[in-house]
């Protein structure tokens, strides 16, 4: 009866621990290799290339942009502030390597705010 016991409340306690753990689970993707991050606004200039959207952000830094691009469309060329999520994976997709050697990161745009018709960073 003590072994019975035993076994059922060691049962409960595992099946208490699983609940628990689905419950609250761990933040960023479920993707592997994947993080997120909280809500970051970059400020920088948009292009576009064959329909894929960049911001390069006045310290050099180049984010591979993801979202409406309706918001985008009209503002090539220009210095904007973005506002959104960054993530960085180890898959060639997602984690580019620009020109000069930097990795891209992803940033899911959330909101965008319009600064100047020309960009302040362009070389």
């Amino acid at each position: 009866m003590p072994k019975t016991l035993m076994l059922a409340l060691a049962f409960l306690l595992s099946t208490a621990w699983v609940t628990a753990q689905n419950q609250y689970p761990q933040t960023g993707s479920s993707q592997p290799g994947t993080t997120a991050s909280q809500p970051t606004t970059i400020q920088g200039c948009l292009q576009e290339s064959n329909g894929n959207y960049t911001l390069t952000s006045d310290s050099g830094m180049t984010y591979q942009l993801q979202g409406d691009s309706s918001m985008l469309s009209k503002h090539v060329g220009h210095e904007v502030r973005i506002t959104g999520s960054t993530s960085s994976s180890g898959n060639s997709s997602s984690a580019m390597s620009t020109n000069s050697g930097q990795s891209q990161e992803t940033l899911m745009v959330k909101s965008m705010k319009h600064i100047s018709t020309t960009c302040s960073n362009k070389k």
